[in-house]
């Protein structure tokens, strides 16, 4: 009996030392592939990620597309906003071939599509830059991945609605100051709240905690390195979103294994 005891102790510490912390791929693995397409997405599945984080916007005639941008100029060889180009304008772009020569003929993929390749395989972080809260609601039940959704916004009084539509559905509000958690947590009692560089520091993160819901942080740019992602894990993060996925999965595994 006490050596039962001994070891649920044993495992209780090392579970307190080693919190499970999830890995969500930037883009999916946009460094050596076309950002927020099928390749980078097939990219951090291979590598091992938990969440691909995808940036999803309405086309003129109500498709639901990925772009970072509000425009397809940057990443693709044509010009013109989302929002103002029908589906098959989207369509018809290559984007692709300004990643690299091998990418050429890549298309911009659709949210629908994303959340048919992501099903049974990864999570998937929706960054709502411009769709509506029904039209979000829709596809990811047709998809079947309200479990495995969270979805991304700032603005508190969308995400109340998509709770509102479907409470399952998982909605993180950005954290951004001590005022605006604080609402987020009155308002949406959320499961997970997003944190950037500039707003994760320790009372924020304490009234998260203390609500029950997880943190999830970017770590990008200088901070995303091993020293980056273990003072974010010391700090409290259960969630670390990365440009470099497959190290940071190598990173959490090292960890889990000690």
């Amino acid at each position: 009996m006490r050596l039962l005891l001994l070891l649920l102790c044993c495992e209780t510490f090392l579970c307190a030392q080693n919190p499970v912390v999830v890995a969500i791929s930037h883009r999916g693995e946009h460094l050596h592939h076309p950002e927020n397409t099928i390749p980078a997405f097939e990219e951090a599945i291979r590598v091992g990620a938990d969440f691909i984080e995808v940036d999803v916007r309405t086309t003129a005639d109500g498709k639901l597309v990925l772009s970072h941008d509000s425009s397809v100029n940057r990443c693709t060889n044509g010009t013109g906003e989302v929002r103002d180009m029908t589906f098959e304008q989207i369509e018809g772009l290559d984007a692709g071939v300004k990643s690299a020569p091998q990418f050429a003929g890549t298309r911009i993929p659709t949210f629908d599509e994303v959340l048919k390749l992501a099903h049974g395989r990864i999570g998937v972080y929706v960054d709502l830059k411009s769709a509506t809260a029904q039209t979000i609601v829709d596809a990811i039940r047709k998809a079947d991945m309200v479990e495995r959704v969270v979805i991304y916004r700032g603005d508190i009084p969308q995400l109340k609605e998509i709770q509102q539509i479907d409470p399952r559905l998982k909605v993180m509000p950005e954290s951004r100051n001590v005022a605006n958690v604080k609402a987020a947590i009155e308002s949406l009692h959320p499961k997970v709240i997003a944190f950037g560089a500039s707003d994760f520091f320790e009372e924020i993160i304490r009234l998260t905690k203390a609500s029950g819901a997880a943190v999830y942080v970017d770590r990008m740019g200088k901070t995303d390195a091993p020293e980056g992602w273990q003072s974010a894990i010391d700090a409290g993060a259960d969630g670390i979103q990365t440009d470099l996925p497959a190290r940071l999965v190598e990173y959490l595994r090292k960890r889990s294994d000690k």
